[in-house]
């Protein structure tokens, strides 16, 4: 659960090197890199700047009489943070720093640096390189910080799929201004069947440990129930069941998307880029702040046992809350999603409808009503809908600020809190329709019920979530919400018996979840007092701090 050193060679570096290194270089480097010859990491944060890759600090500047490029670190701010495996497992980096070429500043792009000699793993001259220091959890990973004082490279370690520079200086420019963020795309794309699986995990936990607790009665004559039998619970519980299926089908279908990006991006084909951009920042943002709230409601689920480290759900908290703020601050995430929402708008109103990408070119079509009566489909025109209304309304707002003589990022500003909400909406909107897709795509009869018992209630839930935008302007009746509110608690109740199934089938072994809680065999509290009674202050029965502070302390005349 506290991660591994190695971990971010794996997810990022050979990643990066795949997408963006050309089969020249990767010839040189990624089977090396497959190898573990050697070991690497994804430079790209800095203590001052994250999310705002145009104003990275880490200069790369090319010089033509060498052939090289001088790598720098201008100020503080500039130095590199955060990186997983930096501080003292990786002696290589992928790093992202402003490219300057012939006094030309060209923005970000990615460059193979070697940080530490390959025999000795000592930091190269010109390196500054370190760990960042404890954090709230994953403190099995370094992240680290580094610096350059004119550290040389040669012309050849920029990554070169996608741009270039000849020796003579001369640039070629890649074929999408943001083809050379691709590895953060997949980063993103991945997120969300890893915060699934942390989601599910906490749930497995809360869902057992529930079927095991008694407490209070529901009819008078009977045992204490099961609190999993009252609907609070299972409304508390269930909804994040749901979700953690749909961010892993959700996920599953990002990642198809990427490598089918990645398939197209080497023919010249780059239409799917902005698409996907967009996507994967507003589902990193939806997806992590949603799990850490439902991690959260699991631990409460638990009530005062699940605040025990016995329950193990802190430890899966400290490690899956960290996604709302690495790979992007969330907030940050919604905006860059936004822009894209209301580049779609504006492209609408110009009449250009058809260039729009699949995944927004709902937003050109009005939905006049819905029957929820007859089905998930319905519920998807009713999504469409609350995320249409939303995205225009917000665009409209910041183009009305715009067209009144504010500045462009004043009126953004202004109009950002409403812009957020739209991309939540747009983001949930996708979520739920592959949800419904790959439900649909199973094949086997008794999975595929159950599965779309668990695609109604989300369904139901999310639309109550959305309701005062769908009352907004009338499209849904309170009747109709009446109908989602019966519907809701019809499939918490449908759900019941089949919850601890929907758990286990995840198949988290005993020595996975660390949970005296969520154990398989459902012995909570013989074990919860044995784990206490292993507590390193019970091997001794007085503590010698009753000599040193408590006796002086009692027998004093104060």
């Amino acid at each position: 659960m506290e991660g591994h050193p190695l971990a971010l060679h794996d997810v990022m570096f050979i990643p990066a090197l795949v997408a963006q290194a050309s089969d020249e270089q990767n010839k040189k480097w990624l089977r090396r890199a497959q190898r573990r010859e050697i070991v690497g990491c994804y430079a790209q944060t800095e203590l001052g700047h994250g999310s705002n890759l145009r104003k990275l600090e880490t200069t790369a500047t090319y010089d033509v009489s060498t052939q090289e490029f001088v790598l720098h670190t201008p100020q503080i701010t500039s130095l590199k943070w955060w990186p997983g495996g930096l501080g003292k497992s990786s002696n290589y980096a992928v790093v992202v720093a402003n490219m300057i070429v012939k006094e030309k500043h060209l923005g970000p792009h990615s460059f193979l640096v070697q940080l530490r000699d390959e025999i000795t793993h000592q930091s190269l001259k010109g390196i500054t390189v370190g760990d960042i220091g404890p954090k709230l959890s994953f403190n099995a990973i370094d992240n680290g910080f580094l610096g350059f004082d004119n550290y040389r490279i040669p012309r050849t370690n920029l990554l070169m799929r996608h741009s270039r520079v000849e020796p003579d200086g001369t640039y070629v420019k890649p074929p999408h201004a943001k083809i050379n963020y691709s590895a953060m795309v997949r980063v993103r794309s991945h997120m969300a069947t890893g915060q699934g699986n942390f989601l599910a995990q906490a749930l497995t936990i809360a869902v057992r440990y529930s079927t095991v607790r008694r407490q209070g009665f529901i009819e008078s004559g009977e045992q204490e129930v099961k609190v999993l039998d009252y609907q609070t619970q299972q409304h508390r519980l269930f909804p994040s069941i749901a979700k953690a299926y749909a961010f892993t089908f959700a996920g599953y279908e990002t990642i198809r998307l990427y490598e089918q990006l990645l398939k197209e991006v080497d023919t010249g084909n780059v239409s799917l880029m902005a698409d996907l951009h967009a996507l994967t920042s507003g589902l990193k943002s939806v997806v992590t702040h949603q799990t850490a709230q439902g991690i959260e409601q699991a631990r409460m689920a638990c009530g005062g046992h699940g605040y025990s480290q016995a329950s193990y759900i802190s430890e899966i908290f400290g490690v899956a809350v960290g996604g709302c703020t690495y790979e992007g601050e969330n907030m940050v995430m919604l905006l860059q999603l936004a822009r894209y929402l209301v580049k779609s708008v504006e492209q609408i109103k110009a009449g250009e409808s058809g260039k729009l990408g699949p995944l927004v070119a709902y937003l050109a079509v009005k939905v006049d009503g819905v029957d929820l009566e007859k089905g998930v489909e319905e519920y998807m025109k009713a999504f469409q809908h609350v995320s249409r209304l939303q995205t225009w309304k917000a665009s409209e707002k910041f183009l009305k600020l715009l067209k009144s003589g504010e500045k462009r990022e004043v009126a953004w500003n202004k109009s950002s809190v409403e812009l957020t909400r739209a991309s939540r909406l747009h983001t949930r909107l996708y979520i739920a329709e592959t949800f419904k897709r790959s439900v649909q795509e199973v094949a086997d009869p008794r999975l595929k019920e159950v599965l779309t018992d668990l695609l109604h209630l989300h369904v139901n839930y999310e639309l109550l979530d959305m309701a005062t935008y769908a009352l907004e302007d009338g499209f849904l009746s309170s009747s109709q919400l009446d109908y989602v509110r019966d519907q809701l608690y019809f499939y918490l109740a449908k759900i019941r018996p089949n919850a601890v199934s929907l758990v286990d089938s995840w198949e988290f072994s005993d020595m996975q979840l660390r949970s005296v809680l969520g154990r398989r065999d459902g012995n909570v509290y013989e074990n919860l007092v044995a784990w206490a009674k292993a507590s390193p202050l019970n091997k001794t029965d007085v503590l010698p701090s009753v000599e040193k502070y408590l006796k002086p302390m009692m027998n004093s005349k104060l």
